[in-house]
């Protein structure tokens, strides 16, 4: 399992271990180099460990209610310690903090509290700069009294180490001891940029953090859900805007490169950056639960992109213009458990995938439902991608799950062009644009053809992976969402007890066997992944399997997150652990969407009765 929560300002974030350890963290920004690394390689990644110094039971570790400041209990002989991480949110609203500016560049702070007896507490600071290929400069710094204040240069990156207890430097960071007794607490703030103070009041870390409760909080008592699992719909709620940049509105995957999707394994991908299938989903999701001012920013920075490549339109994008996506490997990391390469950009932004043109305007059209209208460059956009879409739906491509391999007429892929184009008539009836709505919708017409031809496998019963071939693939247990077929068409049936009797595990589902698919990389087993097992409740619920949708909710959900309710990519059940990379967006808004759609199953059913292991 991957013990951590994660901490961050939604410009970068940092995962915290349940020893107290954070053990990966990249800055300034998500994609930005890491300064602690030590999740991809223990020996010489780097990492910043606050925790007793001698033995302590088990630490428990949550969220402060309805926000994403974290706390982790450590329990010892002598005594009860508290540390409290978080990154201040930074924003225009941070008027009741003096003499802060909003553009100052990151700063983690951390409060270690005892609560009971006596406690001597283990610092480690092992800062290794752009990832740990730089052993940085550590220079004592004078401003903090009797306290610690250090600054480590090396990189091209730069942090000040500011604490109110003494503790010793060393050549390579910060190693040392010191002890709280009950009531007795120790600051201390790791602020990223040059030239920051090394005075710790400046830091105002007291009310930079009653700031950052209430910005979370703010955000929980705006949301619009009233229905069950609120605990984990806000745990993914909140998860959700810490991986929103906030310099722009984009999503980034996941904040983790190279976890493993098989441990020793080469499946080891880079995952901080914003991919444009998620659009639809994540937009969705946002208006959904009322948070139209992210849903718009998202659609507004989805826009500024397409735009920006418009002759073609790439299926991820850095989150910011500046940000680059040329896929290296770190040889000199031993990645997660020894699982290689370490790979840093993600070449799959150089693919052809026809399916995001899909989702793109599904993400438009959520707009046009919300708001009734859409901005003109949206609609331009809409015209753009929809032509795209007619010159190429008949090319081979390299499908939903980026194949590196021959590419193929994936199923999924075609039946997202349609998607596409059907969604697009609409958009183009729905602003007087007759034209388009006929030619758009005779071009739909014809996809839907070929695909329920090609695309479906008497011999499986079951849409096909690709045509010509009987694989089977989950990606199509989507299918229904997009309204290709009718709810109530036997197919819907027949395609989910397929892949059930071959792709899942329980609620647990594989995307595809590797033995049946040139994915170009090697055929060992992998993970089930995390937003398939949602995709299949909601085939459940379509075809009136509830009371299996119920109970397979129940079980995703207390078997796949960890411990403070975060979801990985994937999950192994055999080793009963977590893998990819960590949290995973897609994961949390796969979550979001079953939650409300169960939780509208109740409201439509009021005599329904609920037993109290469903409840979540």
């Amino acid at each position: 399992m991957y013990d951590y929560g994660l901490i961050g300002d939604m410009s970068s974030a940092a995962l915290v271990g349940t020893d107290g350890s954070i053990d990966w963290c990249c800055l300034p920004r998500f994609d930005s180099p890491s300064v602690f690394a030590a999740l991809l390689d223990k020996d010489i990644g780097g990492r910043f460990r606050i925790r007793p110094a001698s033995t302590f039971s088990a630490a428990l570790q949550a969220y402060v209610q309805d926000t994403n400041i974290l706390r982790t209990t450590f329990n010892t002989s002598t005594g009860t310690v508290t540390v409290t991480d978080f990154m201040p949110i930074r924003d225009s609203d941070m008027d009741s903090v003096p003499d802060t500016n909003p553009d100052e560049p990151p700063e983690v702070h951390r409060i270690v509290t005892c609560t009971s007896g006596s406690v001597e507490m283990q610092c480690d600071f092992q800062p290794r700069h752009d990832y740990a290929r730089s052993v940085p400069e550590i220079r004592a710094i004078r401003g903090n009294g009797n306290g610690l204040a250090i600054e480590a240069h090396g990189g091209r990156q730069s942090m000040t180490l500011i604490a109110d207890v003494a503790l010793p430097v060393n050549g390579e960071g910060v190693s040392g001891t010191f002890t709280l007794s009950q009531g007795e607490s120790a600051t201390f703030v790791l602020a990223y940029g040059h030239g920051r103070s090394s005075v710790l009041e400046r830091y105002r870390t007291q009310e930079k953090l009653q700031h950052t409760r209430e910005y979370w909080e703010g955000l929980v008592t705006a949301m619009n859900y009233t229905g069950l699992w609120r605990e984990q719909v806000v745990r993914s709620f909140l998860l959700l805007h810490l991986m929103m940049y906030r310099g722009t509105g984009a999503i980034v995957a996941a904040p983790t490169t190279s976890l493993p999707e098989t441990i020793g394994g080469s499946r080891n991908w880079d995952y901080r950056y914003s991919w444009l299938r998620d659009t639809s989903f994540a937009v969705d999701i946002l208006y959904r639960l009322g948070d139209v001012y992210g849903a718009d920013r998202y659609v507004q920075w989805l826009l500024e992109q397409c735009q920006l490549s418009r002759r073609r339109t790439r299926i991820v994008y850095g989150i910011t213009r500046s940000s680059s996506l040329k896929e290296q490997v770190l040889d000199h990391l031993r990645g997660y458990e020894d699982s290689r390469p370490v790979r840093i950009g993600n070449g799959a932004a150089e693919h052809l995938q026809m399916d995001v043109f899909g989702e793109v305007i599904a993400s438009i059209h959520s707009l046009l439902v919300l708001h009734g209208e859409i901005p003109e460059e949206a609609w331009d956009l809409v015209v753009s991608l929809a032509e795209t879409v007619i010159e190429n739906w008949q090319r081979r491509d390299r499908g939903v799950w980026e194949v590196r391999g021959e590419q193929q007429h994936f199923v999924y892929s075609k039946v997202l062009c349609w998607t596409a184009l059907d969604t697009a008539a609409y958009i183009a009836a729905a602003v007087g644009q007759r034209r388009q709505y006929r030619r758009w919708g005779q071009v739909a017409f014809i996809i839907k053809s070929e695909v329920l031809d090609q695309g479906w496998s008497a011999a499986k019963g079951a849409f096909r992976q690709r045509y010509g071939s009987d694989a089977l693939d989950a990606s199509n247990l989507a299918i229904p969402f997009f309204s290709l077929i009718g709810r109530d068409d036997p197919r819907v049936r027949q395609n989910v007890d397929a892949i059930e009797r071959e792709l899942t595990d329980g609620p647990l589902v594989w995307r595809y066997i590797p033995e049946e698919t040139d994915d170009g990389l090697d055929a060992q087993p992998e993970g089930a992944f995390t937003l398939l097992s949602f995709w299949l409740l909601g085939n459940l619920i379509y075809t009136g399997q509830t009371d299996r949708a119920f109970d397979y909710f129940h079980d995703v959900i207390t078997r796949c997150a960890n411990h403070v309710g975060l979801f990985a990519e994937m999950y192994d059940p055999a080793a009963n652990r977590q893998l990819g990379n960590f949290p995973q967006a897609y994961s949390h808004i796969g979550l979001i969407h079953t939650a409300l759609n169960l939780s509208g199953f109740i409201a439509d059913t009021p005599t329904r009765l609920i037993r109290p292991r469903q409840q979540g």
